[in-house]
């Protein structure tokens, strides 16, 4: 058997900017994927804090260090700029995997600055 497990997660986040006529998903910071453990073009499970939208898509690495979270395509109807949004991936593991699996949570402020890390496969905040 095997159990979904929350893999990554980055939470508050704040959308930057929404272009509906753009190819692609959501386009986050590649610095604060490789933060969360979510890989570039992993799906994903994004929930909109402001209207309460859940919506599943993949993430698209951004340019690294502008802290940008762009909803583009279908997806920029599901926010706007300045809603706080949560991203997470998930994996399959084995039961013995997922019995000892803590997820790579980072949780940013107002200004998508990474400000807490969790999970015992994070490193500490510097």
């Amino acid at each position: 058997m095997q159990k979904m497990m929350l893999s990554g997660k980055i939470h508050t986040a704040r959308v930057t900017d929404c272009q509906l006529y753009y190819e692609g998903s959501l386009e986050i910071d590649p610095l604060i994927l490789k933060e969360a453990g979510i890989f570039p073009y992993e799906k994903i499970l994004v929930v909109n804090r402001n209207n309460g939208t859940r919506f599943e898509t993949y993430a698209i690495p951004g340019v690294p260090g502008q802290k940008q979270f762009m909803l583009n395509g279908p997806a920029a109807h599901q926010g706007k700029k300045g809603d706080v949004i949560t991203i997470m991936a998930f994996s399959l593991a084995t039961l013995e995997e997922a019995a000892a699996m803590e997820p790579r949570i980072v949780v940013l402020d107002e200004n998508n600055n990474i400000i807490c890390r969790k999970g015992r496969i994070c490193p500490p905040v510097k």
